[in-house]
Formats: structure tokens, sequence, C-alpha cells
């Protein structure tokens, strides 16, 4: 059953984008209810031969020596692959974009720093035989001091999980150690504030879980080229890293993509083409490397854990005068993607609500965990769980039904948000009244005829008087954005204003909502901008999603 709620905002819809509900066709579903959809796994070669992965049993260790002789020997075998083998051995995904420092091996050479960190490869005629190499190669450990809890790893001395950031925090812009956001000034705020709610919060990773495991396969083409098809779910990003790793142009790279038998993120930073086209180069025959589903529940770069703690300061009607937040992304051992998450986390802050003060430090940390990537929202999912959660901790605090809190500080249209850009558009209002009446929660009459296109702006649009700024007189807030102009001169926010019954006449353009009727059968249905970042580097200016304005 679907419901069409047309009465809310009528002159801002565009009844042509009328797909929902219609039973359109998927361009896909043919050759996935046929079997016939081509996956990576489908395109079988003449010789193929198999690649399996030798990997640490330690959380943290030094790699004393690596014995490949017996496994050169076992049947079967055609290579053994270390890291010498790799032309350049060292990667991170967003260095193709500028940002971030190569920090992650393909192949292990001195130290691995999780808990099934690829040391070598083994390069055989069958899986089987390729298993049973991999036991015979020997290596030397020397186990070091391991660290798994993210503000242990901040600690004073901390092991260090990744040489290349010394102090276990990702490193934005060559200086600063953290993703910052600076509005009003919660201090203030906080001490004129009738409850103090906090809460800690804490997400764990999360497995991806694809019914496809991760892989790929690679052969020789003419003209000394490469064909690889892959499961990637970023053939770009994959054929990038490929030709970076094997320090080859693209042009000698072929990449099919196709189908993915799903993803959910844990397909973008795949590295497994790499070493499947290393391996084609190094015998000149095809190579396949793919996870099992151990290797897929253990090594795949999950989502990745976070812990949040918040502070709100709040008035005595439940209106969040400030919020301040402390996070602290869960990265593992290397980068991945997990510095882009915390920038879309904090350019999301303070959630959907008008807080006139909010404080944020937030770190991406590096411990001796699985290396985590992407997974549906990810950077936005975790914190969101924690606001929502803290806003019913708050309207406990003040006695207020959950959904009137959200009511009153959701976003009106003009309203600033804290990184220093406009609401609008805003339906978070209208959707808590939906959620009350269908869930037959009562609202009070001020809840009922509140609407996101009434009482923002004015006073609430404009920057905070008290906002910091930096030395130079600048306004301080996100990392990588010039937002705002120079401090002082704006008033202070007014207080949030509840709505009464009466307002719902100042807002015309929106009909007013009809009580609630069951809708009619219906057919069935059918089956971030990221904030702007500086970056020192040479080359003419280009402008990329993920960084902002970056240097070719």
């Amino acid at each position: 059953m679907i419901e069409f709620r047309k009465e809310f905002f009528a002159n801002e819809r565009d009844d042509n984008l009328n797909e929902i509900g219609k039973p359109t066709r998927r361009q896909d579903i043919l050759g996935h209810v046929t079997g016939r959809s081509p996956y990576f796994d489908d395109h079988l070669f003449e010789g193929l031969l198999h690649i399996r992965c030798v990997r640490s049993p330690h959380h943290h260790a030094r790699i004393r020596r690596i014995d490949i002789s017996a496994a050169e020997k076992m049947p079967g075998v055609v290579r053994v692959l270390l890291g010498k083998d790799v032309p350049r051995n060292l990667n991170t995904l967003l260095s193709l974009l500028d940002f971030g420092l190569d920090d992650e091996p393909v192949l292990s050479e001195t130290k691995v720093a999780y808990k099934g960190e690829p040391v070598a490869a083994i390069v055989a005629e069958s899986e089987a035989q390729a298993r049973a190499a991999v036991l015979a190669v020997k290596v030397e450990y020397e186990a070091l001091p391991h660290v798994l809890d993210v503000e242990d790893a901040v600690k004073p001395g901390a092991p260090v999980v990744c040489g290349i950031y010394p102090t276990n925090k990702f490193i934005y812009h060559g200086k600063f150690d953290h993703q910052k956001l600076r509005y009003g000034d919660v201090e203030e705020a906080f001490s004129r504030a009738d409850h103090i709610v906090e809460g800690r919060y804490q997400m764990s990773p999360i497995e991806q879980a694809p019914m496809e495991t991760c892989g790929a396969i690679a052969a020789p083409e003419i003209n000394d080229r490469y064909v690889c098809f892959t499961s990637t779910q970023g053939l770009f990003f994959s054929l990038g890293t490929a030709a970076k790793l094997l320090t080859m142009p693209s042009s000698r790279l072929h990449f099919v993509g196709g189908t993915v038998g799903g993803g959910f993120g844990g397909k973008v930073d795949s590295m497994h083409e790499p070493l499947a086209i290393l391996g084609a180069m190094l015998t000149g025959r095809p190579c396949k490397y793919a996870w099992d589903r151990e290797e897929e529940m253990q090594v795949g770069a999950p989502r990745g854990a976070e812990r949040w703690y918040i502070k709100d300061g709040v008035a005595r009607d439940g209106r969040i005068l400030a919020r301040k937040f402390t996070g602290y992304f869960d990265s593992g051992a290397y980068t991945r993607l997990s510095s882009y998450a915390i920038i879309k986390g904090v350019g999301h802050l303070p959630g959907p609500y008008t807080i006139p003060n909010v404080y944020a430090d937030v770190f991406c940390v590096y411990t001796n965990r699985t290396p985590a990537t992407a997974m549906r929202g990810f950077g936005i999912t975790g914190v969101d769980f924690a606001i929502e959660a803290h806003m019913d901790k708050v309207a406990e605090a003040v006695g207020l039904n959950p959904i009137e809190l959200r009511i009153l500080n959701s976003y009106r249209d003009g309203d600033m948000k804290a990184h220093r850009r406009t609401a609008k558009n805003c339906a978070l209002v209208e959707c808590c009244q939906v959620v009350a009446e269908k869930g037959g929660v009562a609202l009070s009459p001020a809840s009922r005829a509140a609407t996101s296109l009434i009482d923002g702006g004015g006073e609430r649009g404009r920057l905070p008087a008290r906002t910091a700024t930096d030395q130079n007189g600048a306004v301080s807030g996100y990392r990588g954005g010039s937002y705002g102009k120079k401090g002082g001169g704006a008033s202070a926010m007014q207080p949030i204003r509840m709505p009464t019954p009466t307002d719902a006449a100042r807002a015309p353009q929106r009909p007013a909502a009809p009580a609630y009727q069951p809708p009619a059968a219906s057919p069935p249905s059918a089956p971030p901008p990221a904030p702007a970042m500086e970056t020192p580097r040479h080359g003419a200016l280009r402008f990329s999603s993920l960084s902002g304005f970056r240097r070719r």
C-alpha cells in the first residue's frame, strides 16, 4: 500500500516525477530472473591460475623473515608473490584525489597492523594447490603491542599503528589532526541552560556481507594490454589504483565491471584487481583472485566503528541552546575511506535541528583492527543514530513527548545551519506530524499547527555574534571551508519559538492537511555535498566533490 500526501508543499512538487507506485521494469531484471546476468566469475579462461594470500595471525607484529622456499616447490605452484614484486607497494584510495598519504601495502614487507593482513600471495594451477602452498610459507613474526580502542589509541605512549601517522590520527591538510566545527558559544549557552544532558554512543564495525564475495580475473590481451573483469563498485577508482600500483598507463588496462553481486560500499576500494593483474603480468596467464566467505568476513573492510560523546544545554521548554560533539571514527589499521567519512559526518552536524551554539571535534583514529571503508551512508548513519538516541534522552530529561521535542527544534526554511548554509526545502516538522498521526500519538495544538515554512530566517538565519574566530579574524569553523565572513557584527539568534495554532494562516501556500483516510488499493511498487577542502598541491585547480577545489 503506497500513500501519497500531495497536500504537503504542493507548490514545490513536480507531478511529472511520479515513478513511485508504477510497475516500471528494471533494465537488468530479465538477466537476473533467467540467470544470464554476467558476473566477473562467469568469465572463464583456459589455463586460469588461482591466487591465495598468506595472512598474518597477529593484530600487530614486525616481519622478521618470510621463507617461501617450501611453497615454491609445492605441486601446481607457478609463482609466489611478495611485496618486493609489486612495482609500487603502497596505496591509499583517496590519494587519487590528492587527499591523504599512501599508507597501505598490497603485500606487507616489514610490519603487519591487523589480523589477516596479507604478506605473500601464491599463484597456483588450482585453488586447492594454492591453499596448500599458503600453509607451507613460513613467516617469522615479532609480536608487537596492539591497540583496539580509539581512545586508547590516541593516548600518549600508545602503540603506533600506522607509521605514516605516528599519533594514530589522520592529518588533514598536512597540519590538522581532526575536523572541527564552531558555531556560536557553547560554554556560554551551557551556563544559562536549565538542563545539561550528556550521552555516550558506540557503533560497532559492520560487515557488508554481499552474496558475491570480492574478486577479479585478469588476463593478458594483445598489444601488451591486460583485461580485468571485476566486482568493483568503483570501476574508475579501481582502474586508477591498479595503474598507480603497477606503474603503468591506464591505457594498457581494460577494465570490465558489469553486474555486482551485492556491494553496499564494501567493493569501492577493492585491492583484488592489482594483484590479479600482477599475477597475469608475471606468469603470462589468466589469474583469478577472489575471497572465500571466511576472508570476506575477516578481512573485508567493514563500516567503521564510531564513538560519539554529545552534550546538550537545554532550556526548560525543550529548546536546545547548545550542542557539543566529540567523535572518534575507528579507521582500523589504514585510512581507506574513513577520513572522508568524517568530512561527511562533520558537515552533517548538528543533525536536522536549529541549534544556535554548536561545537564539534571529530578524529579519524588508527587501531589494529581491519581497515574500515564505505557502507550505506557511512559518515552519516552512525552519528544520526547518536543524535536521535540523544534526542530521546533530552525529551525524557525535560518531560516532553519525543516527537514534539523534534518539532520544536527542527529546521525551518531560512534558518542558518551550523556549517554556514541556509536551510531550505525542510520537511522534518511535517514528517514528525505524519509519524505521530500514524502512530496514534497525540500532539499539542501548537505542534499540529507547526510548519517548516514559517518562523525560519531572520535572526535565526544570521551568524551568531559569539562565534569563535581564528588568529586572523576569520570565522573558525569546519576545516576545509571558508564559510561566513569575519567574526563579529551579527546579533545573537532569537530563541526558537513554538508555533501557535494561528500560525497556519501565515502559510497559505501549504493547504491544511485533511484528516487521515486509509489509501485506496494501488498497484504494487516496482522492486553528501561534502564540504570543500584545501590541498597544497601544484598544478591547475580542479573541482572534486570529495575534497572541493584541488590541484592537478
